[in-house]
Order: structure tokens, then C-alpha cells, then sequence
């Protein structure tokens, strides 16, 4: 027995290669997830106390056979016809196959997982929702603070696009090319929120949650093999890892939160900030502009700065407005404000903010608040941005951003 890494963080690596596994094999979407979860459970509940197996992914990928194979057995019993009917693969069929021959490879298939979530038959936030889910290791409860709705309904939404991609009679393997433009873009996405998630947590004690950022550039690169010359596939990647080596600086040693301005630059990772102005470098030069590729150019003119005060603003504000232009919506019009304070000064930034104001989609976001305290600090007004910063502080349920608010906001009484 060996125990490399902490169970739980274990478990999370491991449960979509095991969900796509079984998928791969016998077809049944939703079942395979059930048994998958049934067989976490156990995992987590023997390996702390036995330890973790050898192979650990053989051993979840056997207990989670075996849970389906109870599960057809029990289907078969009750309603055979319809059993044979709904299956891809005939119940007898399934009952004889042998987890050990066909799902003890190596063989990771989790960006077919990926565009299996992404199936047509699914609404845009049903994908989302549902590869967040099963490929990306989010809980109910966090894909339901990103999308700004309750537990249930989300629990509710999951269910039901695992029921439309079996009714659809999905297959498990790569949509062909005729298909593959189509669920791209929502695959982008989906490791577009899954890399955003673990870079800055929606809740929780700690600011980043760097499993998930590890599996969306994971993912991210296995893409990038798969569709090498695509522009928006090259610019995500290049946007993750230009973000990504900012992460060891983005907190102190008790997990406070430190602002991008402040940052040790020392400490950022210089190997994925050349790799990432490599592959940014090369796409702007001949594929066309899309939104990830303008993302990530911003965020090279940053890591390309050595100090702070060398980050050329004017180069970032002209990428935001041909950003603006490209995909407009309420988070790119809060960046560009800053930008714009930074080169013609916060009362500039101020303006721009009133158009964020009035998007029913920043109803209730703590960073409209927290922006707006920022820009008011900057241009001297104290008291009004005391009170931005409470409001932001009290809208946010991330521990770490709402502790760096507070602070902000004590700097500022205390000079009242």
C-alpha cells in the first residue's frame, strides 16, 4: 500500500478517468456515474483506515463495475425489455463483460468525457453545469454559487442533462468534424469556469484550489494536442498558464490574499509565463481574433512587466476595448474601468462603471463593489469607498477575498 497524495485529493484526480472509463465501456451515462459515486463513497470511507490500493484507479474502477453490474442485474429482473431497449449494449452483454480486460488500462478518457458533457441535446448551462460536475470535480453546491442559483435547482438541472444524453442515445467517443465546432465553444468554457473556480474559489477557506486549475491545463493541453492550429484552443491555454504562474504569489503565508500590484514577481513561474507568450505569440500572428486569445495577450503584457509600474496600461486598455468589441459583458467592462483609471486617471474608471451598474447580471457581484471602493480610494474619496468596501466585504463568501476587503476597509477608518 502507498499513499502518494491526500485521499481526497486523490479521489478528485481519479473520478473522471474512472467515470469516462466505464462510460467508454458500457455506455450508460448516468448509471456509470452513480456506480462511480457509490464507489468514492467506499474509497473514501476504507482508504483513510486501510490505505490507499496500489492501484488505486483499478481498484475504483472494479467496486464501480461491480455497483453497475448489480444495478443492470436488478434492471434486468424488473423490466427486461425495456432494460434491452435503453441500453447501447444488450443486457447480457453487459452482465459478461470483464472490467479486468476492457477498463484496467491506462487509457484516460477524459476530454471524450468532456465532449460527451457537451452533447447538442443539452442546453449551453446544462453542458457546463454537467462537465463541471463529472469531468471537472465540482460539487452541486459550487456549480451553483458559480451560476448564481440554488442547490437544488442546480442538482435538478445536472439530473436532467444526464437524462437528455441518455435519451439522445449518446455514444461514448470524439464527435466527428462536423460536429466538433459546434460543442468546442462550450467545452472552452466549461475549462474556462473550471480554471477560474480553482484560481480564485467562489467559497471556502482558501483563495485557489489548485487541483482544478492542474486538471482544466491539463485538459487544456490534451485540447491543444487534439486542435493544434485553433486560435481560441491555443489562447485559453496560454491564458491559463499566463495566470496560473502568478499563483504562488497570490497569497501570504497565512493564505491572505495579496493583490497583483504587490505581488513578489520573483516568485512568479518563469517557464509557464515563456510558454504561454510563446503559444500567444504564435496564434495572434495567424489565426483569427477570438476573446481567450485577447485574454491572454492582457495577461502576457503583465506578466511581461518587471515592476508593477513598468505594466504598460495603454497596450491593456486597447486589447480591453478590442475585447469590448468582441464579447462585451459585465466582468470585461469592470477590468477595462481599472485599465482605463490607471492610464487617464480613477474619476475615468469611475464613469465606466455606471454602465456595470445597471447589467442585472452584476446584481448582487461583491466585485462591482470591490472595483468601485478601489477606484474611490484612488481618487481620495475615503468615506465612499469605506463604505464600497464594507458592502463588497459583506457580498462575498470567499474567506480570503472577504479578509482582504476588511482590511482594506480598516486602513481606511483608521485614517478617517
Amino acid at each position: 500500500m502507498t499513499s502518494p497524495q491526500p485521499v481526497e485529493d486523490l479521489l478528485r484526480e481519479l473520478a473522471p478517468q474512472v467515470l469516462a472509463a466505464l462510460t467508454r465501456r458500457y455506455g450508460r451515462f448516468g448509471d456509470c456515474e452513480d456506480a462511480v459515486q457509490e464507489a468514492l463513497l467506499a474509497a473514501a470511507r476504507q482508504w483513510p483506515e486501510e490505505g490507499v490500493p496500489e492501484n488505486p484507479r483499478g481498484w475504483l474502477v472494479t467496486v464501480a463495475s461491480r455497483r453497475l453490474t448489480d444495478e443492470i442485474r436488478g434492471e434486468t429482473a424488473r423490466r427486461q425489455r425495456e432494460a434491452r431497449a435503453a441500453a447501447l449494449l444488450p443486457p447480457e452483454a453487459l452482465l459478461a463483460a470483464s472490467p479486468a480486460e476492457d477498463l484496467s488500462s491506462d487509457q484516460d478518457d477524459t476530454l471524450t468525457l468532456l465532449f460527451l458533457c457537451c452533447h447538442p441535446a443539452l442546453s449551453p448551462a446544462s453542458q457546463i453545469a454537467l462537465t463541471l460536475r463529472a469531468v471537472g470535480g465540482l460539487t452541486t453546491a459550487q456549480i451553483a454559487s458559480a451560476f448564481f442559483v440554488p442547490e437544488a435547482t442546480m442538482a435538478q438541472r445536472i439530473s436532467r442533462a444526464k437524462q437528455s444524453i441518455k435519451s439522445a442515445g449518446a455514444t461514448f467517443s470524439m464527435p466527428p468534424e462536423s460536429e466538433r465546432a459546434g460543442r468546442l465553444q462550450a467545452v472552452l468554457h466549461v475549462l474556462y469556469l473550471i480554471f477560474n473556480e480553482g484560481y480564485t474559489a467562489t467559497s471556502g477557506p482558501d483563495l485557489q484550489r489548485s487541483e482544478l486549475t492542474a486538471e482544466a491545463i491539463r485538459l487544456g493541453r490534451d485540447l491543444h494536442r487534439l486542435l493544434p492550429d485553433d486560435g481560441e484552443v491555443t489562447g485559453l491555454l496560454a491564458l491559463m498558464l499566463l495566470t496560473d504562474a502568478r499563483r504562488l504569489a497570490r497569497t501570504q503565508p497565512d493564505g491572505n490574499l495579496v493583490p497583483l500590484a504587490e505581488q513578489d514577481r520573483s516568485r512568479w513561474n518563469a517557464e509557464s509565463i515563456a510558454e504561454g507568450v510563446a503559444l500567444i505569440t504564435q496564434t495572434l500572428s495567424r489565426a483569427r481574433l477570438g476573446p481567450y486569445q485577447l485574454q491572454a495577450a492582457i495577461a502576457a503584457v503583465h506578466d511581461e512587466a518587471r515592476r508593477a509600474e513598468d505594466t504598460d496600461w495603454r497596450q491593456i486598455v486597447a486589447l480591453y476595448e478590442l475585447l469590448t468589441s468582441l464579447s462585451p459583458n459585465p466582468m470585461v467592462a469592470l477590468n477595462h474601468a481599472v485599465a482605463v483609471a490607471m492610464v487617464d486617471g480613477p474619476k475615468a474608471g469611475l464613469d465606466l462603471l455606471g454602465s456595470v451598474e445597471t447589467d442585472e447580471r452584476m446584481a448582487g457581484n461583491h466585485r462591482l463593489d470591490a472595483v468601485r471602493a478601489h477606484l474611490l480610494e484612488m481618487a481620495g474619496d475615503r468615506v465612499a469607498a469605506l463604505a464600497s468596501y464594507r458592502a463588497a466585504a459583506r457580498g462575498t463568501i470567499s474567506l480570503p477575498e472577504r479578509r482582504y476587503l476588511e482590511v482594506r476597509a480598516a486602513r481606511l477608518d483608521d485614517r478617517s
